[in-house]
């Protein structure tokens, strides 16, 4: 089968699509045609190695020392159940899924092997095929950090920085099923109607306003892009708020675990990846509460250029790759 491959740390031309051997499903697993999969900010990060601060050394014993050790990259995908292993009763032959292996990659390919009790969901009819391989990395995150991290509330007021990428888009929806109120959502001019039409009430442009000056009180604050420290932002919330740091450095984790004063938290790693979490973000989709956004979409055979759009940094929700028809 056709597998994007990197081999070596390095620019988007490192990708590269190569023949490997084809998975066949064991006892209790499902093989996956693999119709389409995402380009994530996760993806990025490996393949150029750009790592947060103060994770280099780690990063390099945990992923690969000179190339990723799993050269197989891509964290979630959509497709059509090819094949079971004995025992499988959970999935049948033909059938549309969304599969999410998150930090165990592999997507990036024509078939991937799943467990058939694992992370995998029946695909929701109202997605297409491309905004389905793209319900889960941002989907999964937000819904992890606001609802389990933060256990946001109801009428509590929300501030998203970095609203338009795959986790805050998905934020400012999720947060809105939970009965919060995004207020404001940051995010460069040109994406403010985007965020809008997703429930944002004000959309912020970073060139224009700084949120820390305007003091805005916040109870729960969640950036996803960590280029203002956190003890400022920890200004802007009410006592007992949330400041949630998606891209944190390893400083950033470390001040995660010392008081901020009047019951304010910092919350701050890598998110949980569950299937009770898939189930409920399809369960949001059928109910029409939560639509994966997309930016570009891609064939599979220019996956190099979908890594370099995502490298832009400037990328509204997902960028996908089309891998099979």
């Amino acid at each position: 089968m056709k597998a994007a491959v990197c081999r070596r740390y390095g620019p988007p031309e490192n990708v590269k699509i190569e023949t490997v051997e084809m998975p066949v499903p064991k006892a209790g697993e499902v093989l996956i045609r693999v119709k389409a999969s995402t380009v994530s900010s996760g993806d990025w990060r490996i393949r150029a190695f750009a790592m947060p601060r103060g994770f280099g050394a780690i990063a390099r014993i945990m992923f690969g020392f000179t190339g990723p050790r799993k050269p197989i990259l891509g964290t979630e995908l959509a497709g059509e159940i090819a094949a079971v292993g004995s025992g499988v009763a959970r999935f049948k032959i033909g059938e549309q899924v969304v599969a999410f292996p998150g930090s165990e990659l592999g997507c990036h390919a024509e078939y991937r092997t799943m467990s058939a009790a694992g992370r995998i969901v029946l695909k929701p009819q109202t997605l297409t095929t491309v905004e389905a391989a793209a319900m889960c990395f941002g989907g999964a995150t937000a819904l992890y950090f606001l609802r389990d991290a933060a256990k946001i509330k109801a009428g509590e007021r929300v501030l998203v920085i970095g609203a338009s990428g795959a986790v805050g888009s998905a934020a400012i929806q999720i947060a809105k099923v939970l009965g919060a109120e995004v207020v404001h959502a940051v995010t460069s001019g040109g994406n403010a109607d985007l965020l809008r039409s997703l429930g944002a009430t004000r959309a912020i442009d970073y060139a224009k306003t700084n949120v820390v000056a305007e003091g805005r009180n916040y109870d729960v604050v969640l950036d996803c892009v960590g280029l203002q420290p956190p003890r400022d932002l920890v200004t802007t919330l009410n006592p007992g708020g949330r400041l949630i740091l998606i891209a944190a450095s390893l400083p950033d984790m470390v001040s995660a675990l010392m008081p901020v004063g009047e019951g304010r938290k910092i919350i701050a790693g890598p998110a949980q990846e569950s299937l009770e979490q898939m189930e409920t973000l399809a369960t949001l989709v059928s109910a029409g509460q939560f639509r994966p956004v997309v930016d570009h979409v891609f064939s599979f055979e220019r996956i190099a250029a979908a890594h370099a759009r995502v490298e832009t940094g400037r990328k509204r929700g997902s960028v996908v790759v089309t891998i099979s028809s």
